[in-house]
C-alpha cells in the first residue's frame, strides 16, 4: 500500500469518541461475549428496518449459511445467484452440498436481470432459494424479482451485505424477500469491525436460525449464566455453528447505528461531486443509480477505446497520484473452482464480464473532506480529459 501519508484509501472507518467509550464500558462489565448489550443492539436494529426480528451474528457470510440452512436446503437442490458478487453469496449454497446456477446481470447493471431469471428458472430443476445481490447498495428490481420466485415456489434471501440503509418507498433493501443479510464488515456504511445481521418475518425461520449460530444449543449464554435457576444446565438440540456476535462488538454496532443516517447522506454529497466531474469526460459512463441508493459503492466504468485508458491502468495511474481504487466485483464463473466445476467460460455471463472489465470503485467514505474529494476529481479528471 501507498505509505504517503497524503493518500486517499478506497474506504476508511469512521469511528469515534462514542465507538471507543461505548468498547471500554463493555470492557470494564465483565461481559464480552452475546449479552444484554447484543439484544439491545438487535432490538434496535430491527426497528430501525421495521422488521419483526433481527438476529447479530459474526459476519454475513454466517447470516447467509444460516439463511440457507433454515431453508432446508440441502444436496440436490439448487440455488441461483448473480456470478457478479463476492463468494461468500455462492459458496454457503455448497457448503450446505446445494448445486449453484449463475443468473446474468442486466445489460448496464450490476444486479441480476429479471428477464434473465425467469429463463434460468425455467431451465432450473429443484432450484429452492434465490439469492439476490444489492450491488454497491443499489436495490435490485425486487418489483419483478418477488413474483417470480413465487410462481416458481423459490424462498429469496437478500445478500443486503451493501444496501444498509438502502430505502424503499416498500420498505428497506433486505426487509423485501424472505430473508435478508447485511453486513457489518470494516468498509460498510456502518461497522463493527466484523459481523452482521439478518432480518426474519418468518419467527419458525427466525428461531431456527437463533438456535443454530448457537452451537445448537436450546438456551442463550446470557440466559445460563445470568438465570438464577440451574444455570449449568442445557440441551444441544442440533449441531449447529459459532456464529454470535460478541457484546464488545454489538457495542460499536450501536454507537453506528445511530450515526447512519448521517453517514448516507454524506456518501450521497460525494457522490454527487463526482457525478458532476465525471459527467462531460470521454468513455467514462456514471454508475447506474435509482431510489434508495446506499452508495456503498461509487463505481465508475470506462472504455478505452474512448477514454484512451483501460480500466487496470487507470487504477494504476490513480494510486501513483495518490488515490486508491479497488474493482467490485471479479465474477465468480471466471473464478476456477466455479468455472471447472460447472464449465462456465468467460463469456458465459456477457454482461457480468462487460461490467467487470469496465469497472473501478472510487473512494467513498463518510469523513472524507471536502479536499480529498476534490482530489479524487481532480486525478481522475486529469487522466481521463481528453488530449
Amino acid at each position: 500500500m501507498n505509505q504517503n501519508t497524503d493518500f486517499i484509501p478506497f474506504a476508511r472507518p469512521s469511528l469515534g469518541v462514542e465507538e471507543e467509550e461505548a468498547v471500554i464500558r463493555i470492557m470494564r462489565s465483565g461481559w464480552l461475549t452475546t449479552g444484554a448489550e447484543t439484544l439491545a443492539f438487535e432490538r434496535e436494529f430491527a426497528d430501525y428496518v421495521a422488521a419483526p426480528r433481527a438476529l447479530a451474528v459474526n459476519s454475513a457470510t454466517s447470516g447467509l449459511h444460516l439463511a440457507l440452512e433454515a431453508l432446508g436446503i440441502r444436496q440436490g437442490d439448487t440455488v441461483i445467484t448473480s456470478p457478479y458478487t463476492f463468494t461468500s453469496s455462492a459458496a454457503v449454497a455448497r457448503h450446505l452440498g446445494a448445486e449453484l446456477r449463475f443468473c446474468d446481470t442486466a445489460r448496464g447493471s450490476y444486479n441480476l436481470d429479471p428477464e434473465q431469471l425467469e429463463k434460468t428458472l425455467a431451465a432450473t430443476k429443484n432450484c429452492r432459494a434465490i439469492i439476490v445481490v444489492h450491488i454497491g447498495g443499489l436495490p435490485c428490481d425486487m418489483g419483478a424479482i418477488l413474483p417470480l420466485a413465487r410462481r416458481y415456489g423459490c424462498a429469496v434471501i437478500e445478500d443486503a451485505a451493501h444496501a444498509f440503509p438502502s430505502k424503499l418507498p416498500s420498505g428497506y433493501a433486505g426487509c423485501l424477500g424472505d430473508i435478508g443479510v447485511y453486513s457489518f464488515y470494516a468498509t460498510k456504511t456502518i461497522t463493527t469491525g466484523e459481523g452482521g445481521m439478518v432480518v426474519c418475518a418468518n419467527e419458525k425461520l427466525a428461531a431456527r436460525m437463533a438456535l443454530m449460530r448457537m452451537h445448537g444449543i436450546d438456551r442463550e449464554v446470557w440466559d445460563r449464566y445470568t438465570s438464577k435457576k440451574a444455570s449449568w444446565a442445557y440441551k444441544v438440540a442440533e449441531a449447529g455453528y459459532k456464529y454470535n456476535m460478541p457484546d464488545i462488538l454489538s457495542a460499536i454496532g450501536r454507537v453506528q447505528l445511530r450515526r447512519a443516517a448521517g453517514f448516507l447522506e454524506q456518501r450521497r454529497v460525494i457522490a454527487e461531486r463526482y457525478d458532476q466531474a465525471f459527467a462531460g469526460l470521454p468513455g467514462v459512463e456514471l454508475p447506474p443509480r435509482s431510489e434508495g441508493h446506499a452508495w456503498h459503492l461509487y463505481a465508475l466504468r470506462v472504455r478505452e477505446e474512448k477514454s484512451g485508458m483501460g480500466r487496470d491502468a487507470l487504477i494504476e495511474a490513480l494510486s501513483e497520484q495518490g488515490v486508491g481504487a479497488s474493482v467490485h466485483f471479479i465474477p465468480l464463473h471466471i473464478m476456477p473452482y466455479y468455472a471447472e466445476r460447472y464449465k462456465l467460460q468467460p463469456e458465459s455471463f456477457p454482461n457480468a464480464l462487460a461490467m467487470y472489465e469496465r469497472s473501478l470503485s472510487l473512494p467513498i467514505w463518510q469523513g472524507m473532506h471536502e479536499a480529498q474529494v476534490e482530489a479524487v476529481c481532480g486525478a481522475v479528471t486529469r487522466l481521463l480529459k481528453p488530449r
